[in-house]
């Protein structure tokens, strides 16, 4: 017996429906994203209770239930808790990976229990869809995670015939989906489930560099189609509603993320098939650079007008973000005009940098989006570059030949100074040398960023 009346679970769903779109709406700016999460959060847990409160278990089904969630809880909460700012692509590419694969066995059970009975109506067309796009985006998202893990390389791996291997897959998959839809036979299901997973690592395999994000996020956006799509399939509306949120804010981040890239969805995907990436070379430079000490960067500093820090991936890895807001700090006490620049793909997924500087307090005031900081870049004294690099490299606008040529980049060249930090001379994620590097307005201060900040602050205090 359902311990909920239908109307007061339709209730449920309706308010946990719109606390996810209110989740979304906080989601879009730094000042709100806190409690967007926690709004959306608040609307799973609704979601969860609704659905143990109107659901009839038979059996040993509900006990399977709660070992399920449980073994859910144990497995995510220490991890999502101990994830480092480093790996939290990593974090997201996995939970959306085990988002699809949720819906494509959803749709399994689904054949398994009403398929080859119902024969071809709209639910097993739906079933079917989830069943192919959640396939493709769990094995897609494992893919890419071992991409940025590094358990494989980062760059493309273009396989002999790999365009006419991904047009033959893509082709199985839509085949056997239809076939499914018209007769709702569960082994049809498992050869759904098996090409799509062979779809998905054919489509990723060849991404590499700065793109894996940006796939990242498509994938998403394929994890919220099969979502809304075993939604259909269960009629349940929430988990429709649900995912076409998930799928519509997904297609536009990745269409906004491709055009901060300066590049097209379809350029990412099949780029390396026609013998383009963001992935280059990982050789090291060994053409000379001007050096700095931390004395001369705290002297360049502390008599400069105005600075802005452009923050990168090279700060999260060095956790170098709090010492780095004591600087900063300190500069502004001293009556320093001094600014983050932040880019909108800097380090590996959207919002890294705002994360990693939100860690360190920093206030959101200090936070300026690349297209409002390169007017000011003619006027700014002194660049600080902390683990950032291809989004200052020049090259963006000058080489036609490099892979990130046309990405919109913050115009750290334009300023009248330069300060690189820096661990070694190897090239950023897109793998190019960086002609910035070497302009005699460019100094490097090389070494751990969090050593070479601390290094820093010190030597400011005595000037």
């Amino acid at each position: 017996m359902n311990l909920l009346p239908t109307w007061v679970a339709a209730l449920g769903y309706l308010a946990a429906a719109v606390l996810f779109i209110l989740a979304l709406k906080g989601l879009s700016s730094p000042r709100t994203a806190r409690r967007g999460n926690a709004l959306g959060a608040l609307g799973a847990l609704i979601a969860l209770v609704v659905v143990f409160g109107s659901t009839e278990f038979h059996g040993s089904n509900l006990a399977i239930v709660l070992v399920a969630v449980a073994v859910g809880a144990v497995i995510a909460v220490p991890a999502a808790r101990r994830v480092k700012m480093t790996d939290m692509p990593q974090l997201v590419a996995l939970f959306n990976g085990v988002g699809g694969g949720a819906a494509a066995l959803v749709g399994i059970v689904e054949l398994a229990e009403h398929g080859a009975t119902d024969g071809a109506t709209v639910t097993t067309v739906a079933t079917a869809i989830g069943i192919a796009i959640g396939s493709l985006s769990l094995v897609g998202s494992v893919v890419t995670f071992l991409k940025l893990q590094g358990w494989m390389t980062a760059r493309p791996v273009v396989l002999p015939a790999a365009g006419a291997l991904l047009v033959v897959a893509l082709l199985a998959t839509v085949g056997l989906g239809v076939a499914v839809a018209l007769t709702g036979q569960v082994w049809l299901g498992a050869l759904t489930l098996l090409a799509g997973g062979v779809l998905g690592v054919l489509l990723v395999l060849p991404v590499g560099g700065a793109d894996v994000p940006i796939v990242i996020s498509l994938l998403n956006a394929f994890t919220g189609l099969a979502v809304a799509a075993t939604g259909w399939a269960v009629g349940n509306v929430l988990l429709l509603v649900a995912g076409t949120l998930v799928g519509a804010s997904g297609t536009i981040l990745t269409l906004a993320m491709a055009t901060a890239m300066g590049r097209s969805v379809a350029g990412i995907l099949f780029g390396a098939l026609r013998g383009g990436s963001t992935a280059g070379s990982t050789d090291v430079s060994d053409r000379p650079v001007r050096t700095a000490t931390a004395d001369d960067v705290a002297i360049t500093l502390a008599y400069a007008h105005r600075v802005v820090v452009v923050p990168g991936y090279g700060l999260a890895v060095a956790q170098a973000q709090h010492t780095l807001a004591e600087l900063v700090e300190a500069l502004r006490t001293r009556g320093v005009d001094v600014v983050y620049g932040i880019h909108p793909v800097a380090g590996r997924m959207p919002g890294h940098m705002n994360v990693l500087l939100a860690e360190a307090s920093v206030p959101y005031e200090l936070l300026v989006e690349a297209d409002d900081v390169n007017p000011t870049m003619p006027s700014t004294d002194v660049v600080v570059v902390v683990g950032a690099n291809d989004v200052v490299n020049p090259a963006a606008r000058t080489d036609a030949s490099a892979p990130i040529f046309g990405m919109p980049i913050i115009d750290a060249d334009r300023a009248g100074q330069v300060i690189f930090l820096k661990r070694s001379m190897r090239p950023g994620f897109a793998g190019i040398e960086n002609e910035l590097l070497h302009s005699p307005k460019t100094q490097l201060l090389f070494g751990d960023a969090k050593d070479s900040l601390a290094e820093v602050l010190a030597a400011l205090k005595t000037v």
